[in-house]
């Protein structure tokens, strides 16, 4: 596991523990697709509104916690202010506030409306002529919503080469409405599909800077949930909403320094 993702994984449960909220296995399942993100597209952490900027949407929002410590990592705020996560009056909420969170560019909530609104920001730029990329992360529970799947006949029929959507083959809806073959059906839907291991940034960086050709560019992204704890994996619907007392926020660190899953 690369350092600063282990790094950004013990803060997901720092902060977790210290506020009593958080999504952890889904966190983990995102912390190395979106710290790509980052590390690929263009932005300036001291100045989060500059007119030049590439986007981002996290529209699979309740990872909000992954989210605000890789951009703690970024260094758009300092990683202790996020240990407010999830309290009353506090900046970082449960879903991302773009008016209180710098760096966000959307204030998330119901599944299916990140996408909605990447694939609006990205026609925008098309339209003003810029060079601007917009990216957006879904889950896969998330895409059994049908505004993901209209977003994306959409942003193929206006050819919206300059979007990318990473989406989180985690499996989480294996037990209710699993999405069968990804990348065959994302492709059927007119996307450039690209499969990468969505826990290795290498793999990732070259998706993320492939040639789609003027399509979308859509990155399976094969993922484990709760991946760098054994707990987590093998019991990711019990962990699904759980914050770890003391004993199992030991146990979650020790497993996530031996790297057993």
């Amino acid at each position: 596991m690369d350092p600063v993702c282990k790094r950004i994984r013990k803060h997901i449960l720092h902060v977790s523990r210290v506020s009593g909220h958080g999504h952890i296995p889904t966190c983990f399942s995102v912390v190395e697709m979106i710290h790509a993100v980052y590390r690929h597209m263009r932005h300036d952490p001291k100045n989060p509104t500059w007119d030049g900027r590439d986007l981002f949407v996290l529209s699979k929002g309740h990872a909000a916690l992954a989210y605000y410590c890789v951009l703690a990592e970024a260094g758009y705020f300092k990683p202790e202010d996020v240990e407010t996560f999830g309290h009353y009056g506090t900046r970082f909420g449960c879903h991302a506030d773009r008016f209180k969170v710098p760096g966000a560019e959307l204030s998330t909530g119901s599944l299916g409306h990140g996408i909605c609104v990447a694939v609006g920001m990205a026609l925008a730029q098309k339209i003003r002529k810029t060079d601007r990329k917009v990216y957006t992360l879904i889950g896969d529970g998330e895409s059994n919503e049908g505004t993901v799947w209209e977003s994306l006949m959409v942003a193929a029929h206006q050819q919206l080469g300059n979007l990318t959507v990473i989406f989180d083959h985690n499996r989480s809806q294996q037990r209710s409405l699993p999405i069968q073959n990804p990348v065959a059906k994302f492709g059927a839907f007119g996307c450039h599909v690209i499969e990468a291991d969505g826990h290795s940034l290498p793999e990732l960086g070259t998706a993320l800077r492939a040639d789609s050709g003027g399509k979308v560019k859509m990155i399976v992204a094969n993922a484990v949930k709760g991946c760098g704890c054994k707990t987590l994996v093998d019991n990711v619907f019990e962990w699904h909403r759980k914050s770890p007392d003391e004993g199992q926020f030991k146990l979650l660190l020790g497993e996530l320094d031996a790297e057993t899953v």
